[in-house]
């Protein structure tokens, strides 16, 4: 199609793109779910961001904690993998291990070994009260357990950042704030900060963006399935010389937390507060960094969108990646972590459709 610009809705096509070594990343709930994608794909890629995210399956904590399995991973989802009392109730990252290598074992998720040299960028903002630094300190040992090279994680706790991905823009909110819309200016761009620890030396950021950013349709990735809780509509940002055909491109798939999807809405007694509906939009795709980067580098950023719902069977009403199960349909047995999952099946059918 070549890089004029079009305001219509695409379908997300396919480019020169160099296999094996996408990555991913994510804040809040799109960094647990970074870490599910990531781990159950763990073939496609050649490492993840995660900023504010627990370990693979830490919903799954207590089990205890509720009769069916999902009332259980909710809970443990709260109190567990976001918010423990005190350290020693943070996500057992030895159990969960286990877990990922009893799933891998029967083929759920990729084999492990492909985790090894993958190169991890972690993050917990030391004025965190979201997600606790306890929590995503587990993280890093989770990875560790799995074969990464502790020189190959980068993990930073040392910053009094609130719940946020940190940008630059000075318009965001100040760096230890904990509430929406969750981008918090700290004076660099942590987007350019995970892509240089993943590929290395890159390029500096372009001023300006001679690519496109495309609007497709994401339901075919979920077959319209209304229990996936994702949006009709998905982001890429293709770079000039990748969509000119000029340089062969790498892929890195971003995943916006909760309450940061283009079509987020709030919902007050189970109905959509469209009139007070939060400014939101793009800003998650638009202001964090990553396509300036991504166009001095050829990296096509693909922009997956999840959206919330309030009734009925589901609850998603912030608009959650699903890394606790309210997607699945088996309400004993949620299987929300493996490749069969809706919304993990659904990320990787785009990343194949763009070539990576």
């Amino acid at each position: 199609m070549g890089c004029e610009r079009s305001g219509k809705v695409e379908r997300l096509q396919r480019y020169d793109v160099r296999r094996g070594e996408s990555s991913i990343s994510g804040l809040s709930s799109g960094a647990f779910m970074a870490v599910q994608v990531h781990v159950a794909h763990s073939a496609s890629f050649s490492g993840a961001g995660i900023i504010a995210g627990g370990p693979y399956r830490c919903a799954e904590s207590f089990r205890g904690a509720g009769f069916l399995a999902a009332d259980a991973y909710t809970r443990s989802a709260m109190a567990i993998g976001m918010t423990p009392l005190i350290p020693q109730m943070a996500p057992d990252a030895a159990r969960l291990a286990a877990l990922a290598t009893e799933t891998a074992g029967r083929g759920g998720i990729d084999p492990l070994h492909h985790l090894a040299g993958q190169r991890l960028y972690i993050f917990t903002g030391s004025a965190d009260t979201v997600v606790y630094s306890d929590v995503v300190a587990r993280t890093r040992r989770f990875y560790e357990l799995l074969g990464v090279r502790p020189g190959d994680i980068l993990y930073r706790s040392d910053l009094a950042a609130g719940h946020a991905i940190i940008t630059d823009n000075p318009e965001d909110s100040p760096l230890a704030t904990n509430r929406p819309p969750y981008i918090n200016d700290g004076g660099f761009m942590q987007s350019h900060d995970i892509l240089r620890h993943i590929y290395g030396d890159l390029a500096p950021p372009t001023d300006g963006l001679a690519g496109r950013l495309v609007r497709f349709d994401q339901t075919e990735f979920f077959d319209g399935e209304p229990r996936a809780s994702m949006s009709r509509f998905g982001y890429a940002y293709i770079p000039s010389a990748v969509c000119a055909g000029r340089a062969p491109a790498r892929v890195h798939v971003v995943l916006h937390g909760c309450k940061q999807g283009y079509n987020y809405v709030n919902y007050v007694r189970g109905r959509p507060d469209i009139a007070n509906q939060p400014p939101y939009g793009n800003r998650y795709v638009t202001t964090t960094g990553y396509n300036h980067i991504a166009e001095s580098n050829d990296i096509i950023v693909l922009y997956p969108q999840a959206e919330g719902s309030d009734g009925g069977d589901m609850q998603n009403p912030d608009g959650c990646w699903d890394w606790w199960g309210y997607t699945s349909p088996d309400p004993y047995e949620p299987d929300y972590y493996s490749k069969r999952a809706i919304q993990i099946g659904a990320i990787h059918r785009m990343l194949e459709r763009l070539g990576g």
